[in-house]
């Protein structure tokens, strides 16, 4: 556990292309989310404050969507008594595409007074941050469910905090991706969520969002093309299959699931 006080603001030389324009860093999608304003009588009730949704980390907010959610099971063949997991998260591709709704939340970076990162052990990661908002004070607990094996989880999203606060985070530049009227530029617009995935999960997206059809073998020339411009990044795993997901900003120092 790392608790961070936090420090006004000063250059730093690690910057984007263009600081005044607010950009996706990373996303953990199937988080749940427990105010930690609830009444110290109602903790011991389960699920009283709970949402369960998408966190979503830019260059100048902490944002917890839970609007135009999706439902997914997926396998969890480590835990036999559980054989999958049901998950609710949004898909946030654009930051315009999230809706000014009282059940999401929005948070200043700058009004982010203190975060706490819990690495696990023997429970989930999870991230407590505390920010003020107008004359008060308001805090969330933050809890990752896609765990499985990962240099970083939802914890270390702590120290990426208080350098965004301080202007000490390195970004790097990520090449703009093409535009939509080319496949290519479908492709990194559905792995705009900042997720993993595979060459018939990224099919299935872009036909379903831009009424199309199109063969695995273009998606898969279209990635190679996209990983080679440093838009993408790729993953090839142990059993001959190769993922793809968006390249963060935050280069190592990213946590997307």
């Amino acid at each position: 556990m790392q608790e961070l006080a936090f420090n006004e603001p000063r250059r730093s030389g690690h910057t984007m292309q263009d600081p005044s324009e607010e950009s996706i860093l990373a996303q953990e999608q199937a988080v749940t989310m427990r105010g930690l304003g609830v009444r110290k009588e109602l903790k011991a009730e389960v699920g009283v404050g709970e949402r369960e949704g998408t966190l979503v980390l830019t260059n100048k907010r902490l944002i917890f969507v839970c609007t135009g959610e999706k439902e997914e099971d997926i396998p969890m063949g480590y835990t036999p008594a559980i054989p999958t997991a049901h998950l609710l998260f949004s898909d946030v591709e654009d930051l315009s595409e999230i809706p000014q709704d009282q059940r999401n939340t929005f948070i200043q970076i700058p009004s982010i007074t203190s975060a706490v990162g819990h690495k696990g052990g023997f429970g989930k990661p999870k991230l407590e941050v505390r920010w003020t908002a107008e004359t008060r004070e308001e805090g969330a607990e933050f809890t990752e469910h896609l765990t499985g094996k990962r240099k970083r989880n939802l914890s270390d999203l702590a120290v990426v905090i208080q350098r965004l606060k301080t202007g000490d985070q390195k970004l790097i530049v990520v090449p703009e991706a093409p535009s939509t009227d080319t496949l290519e530029g479908k492709v990194a617009h559905v792995l705009s969520d900042m997720q993993e995935k595979g060459i018939f999960s990224i099919e299935e997206e872009v036909e379903e969002k831009f009424k199309i059809s199109v063969d695995p073998d273009e998606i898969q020339s279209a990635c190679d093309k996209l990983a080679k411009a440093g838009t993408l990044d790729r993953f090839p795993d142990s059993g001959g299959d190769i993922y793809y997901r968006r390249r963060s900003p935050l280069g190592e120092d990213d946590f997307s699931s």
